[in-house]
């Protein structure tokens, strides 16, 4: 039948993308805990929710051989490390946290991550994996993070790292370190937040019972609050609560600490004790984020979106988007666009909940 017939010729659809790949690296000496965040991420079909399918594959120098865990627990990996070939600079690759940073590791591991990183894919590690990128030779001359209990052991074994003593991840050269344990999850909610989009990260994040965002500079540790900081802390919940429902007004640390019963000085205080940041810089990480889902889920204009996310205009959130990713409103929006058909209960509500969570002590990993 041709198109002369009355038929429109037939034509086939696009070619399916091929999922993200990410390479979970498994020898001996890897956290359980680490292993079960990369999972949970990357190893859960959310497809229906609105998040992109991936390859979660765990790699190891010998896939015949179990890797044993602690706690007795054992791991059968997937994949030969060769599997590594197949990876493109869309990937990922990721190594979890160790327990022991003295324990010797595999020369094939060592070697694959040159090779990845090499090839150009970005490369991971959670804790105190750090020191296996380091082994690596990775992170010389780089800045990097790890748990803050092992923050002077990995400056004090490998000098030529700049090590951020209080970061929850940074990244350099397309190298991704993270504190411990909480931090993990923030990291891999961020790479997929960075391939894929916020609302992808934020679904995620809602199926985990976690928080979908709390920024990599904001500090790994704080006291143990007093009954007074409780307190406070409470106030504070509240005056975060009404910005974040009224995002598009203007706030000052002024107009804040009214609203909390405090003076700017003594509010600015608490609120950094409390969430690890400045009210200004918390204000300003929640607006870009409301502005991501704007871009991602609707087909409001700039100027619109810049409105409603409270940056009072295009200029002003076009440079925070720049600041903080990288990129400008339009190009975010021509990378991340959901269909026209998104589900309504996926749109962004007037009241955008918080996605900063208060920081607190992590244990040793």
């Amino acid at each position: 039948m041709t198109a002369t017939d009355g038929l429109l010729p037939h034509v086939p659809p696009p070619p399916t993308p091929r999922p993200q790949r990410i390479a979970l690296f498994a020898f001996p000496g890897i956290r359980g805990f680490d292993l079960s965040v990369i999972t949970e991420v990357w190893d859960s079909d959310r497809t229906l929710r609105g998040v992109p399918p991936f390859e979660l594959r765990r790699v190891a120098a010998d896939p015949h051989t179990l890797v044993p865990l602690h706690g007795g627990l054992t791991l059968t990996p997937d994949r030969a490390l060769d599997w590594l070939d197949d990876l493109t600079p869309t990937d990922l690759v990721v190594v979890p946290g160790i327990e022991d940073p003295d324990a010797e590791l595999p020369t094939p591991v060592l070697d694959a991550l040159r090779s990845a990183h090499t090839a150009g894919i970005p490369v991971a590690s959670l804790c105190a994996g750090a020191f296996v990128l380091a082994r690596a030779g990775l992170l010389d001359g780089r800045r990097a993070v790890t748990h803050w209990h092992l923050a002077r052991t990995l400056a004090a074994r490998h000098p030529a790292i700049q090590v951020e003593p209080d970061a929850l991840f940074v990244e350099d050269s397309g190298i991704w370190t993270s504190a411990g344990t909480a931090a993990g999850i923030d990291l891999c909610l961020h790479l997929v937040r960075t391939a894929h989009g916020a609302e992808a990260a934020a679904a995620i994040a809602r199926s985990m019972v976690t928080a979908p965002f709390r920024t990599g500079t904001q500090a790994q540790f704080i006291e143990h609050p007093t009954p007074r900081a409780d307190r406070d802390a409470d106030a504070l919940a509240d005056v975060r609560a009404h910005a974040l429902a009224h995002l598009a007004e203007p706030h000052t640390v002024a107009s804040l600490a009214a609203r909390a019963g405090m003076s700017p000085r003594s509010f600015a205080r608490h609120f950094q004790a409390t969430t690890g940041t400045t009210p200004l810089h918390w204000l300003i990480t929640q607006r870009v984020a409301a502005a991501q889902k704007l871009l991602e889920l609707t087909d409001h204009p700039l100027p619109e979106v810049a409105r409603r996310a409270g940056f009072g205009s295009e200029i002003t959130m076009r440079q925070h988007f720049a600041s903080h990713l990288s990129t400008s409103p339009r190009d975010y929006r021509n990378a991340f666009r959901h269909p026209a058909g998104a589900s309504a209960a996926h749109r962004l509500s007037p009241h955008t909940p918080e996605v900063v969570a208060h920081r607190r002590p992590q244990a040793r990993g």
